[in-house]
């Protein structure tokens, strides 16, 4: 067999290749289906174990976080610090407070304000007076191992520590991550 011959013989034989066939638009809309909802769940998995999201419906927060705005927190670091934000339940309702001490500190609130083991705390972005309140706890009151005392920015009238204490790091929902503004920006 010639050169040319084995040529050719590969050319008819290429021209024989048979294509498989196209699937049907029934079965690729069933596929598409099928991705969207593996999205889905995979954003549901993930917003439900791993981030969470709520609104912050008080004002209590001010300027940091204001009533309206997005507070996506992440669930799964509970390990706190002072001055991080995190979202707590409180009777049904999620509240947004910043870690004012954590397990060992010692808090008390004078006439002077916010001492925080004996030291007065200067807060730059707190514009009112830290008070106690006639109902809340006594002070001076010392955080316990897992606990942490929290503070609205904006503390009068804000529902904080000063009135149900120190709470356990286990009863937070998450520190939060990032604040989305949905008005007044």
């Amino acid at each position: 067999m010639t050169e040319i011959q084995k040529q050719e013989e590969i050319k008819a034989a290429g021209n024989n290749y048979e294509y498989p066939a196209e699937p049907s638009l029934g079965k690729e809309i069933l596929f598409l289906l099928v991705k969207i909802a593996a999205i889905i769940l995979a954003f549901l998995l993930v917003f439900t174990f791993l981030f969470g999201l709520c609104r912050n419906s008080d004002a209590t927060m001010v300027p940091s976080v204001k009533d309206g705005d997005l507070v996506m927190f992440y669930r799964l670091d509970k390990s706190y610090v002072a001055q991080d934000t995190l979202v707590l339940e409180f009777k049904g309702k999620k509240q947004v407070r910043r870690v004012i001490a954590t397990a060992g500190d010692t808090v008390d609130i004078t006439e002077d304000g916010l001492l925080v083991n004996g030291a007065l705390q200067q807060e730059t972005e707190i514009y009112t007076p830290t008070q106690r309140y006639e109902d809340g706890v006594e002070f001076p009151l010392t955080v316990r191992e897992g606990e942490v005392f929290v503070l609205g920015d904006s503390r009068e009238n804000s529902t904080d520590s000063r009135i149900y204490g120190a709470v356990r790091g286990k009863d937070t929902l998450g520190k939060v991550m990032t604040i989305l503004r949905r008005r007044n920006i």
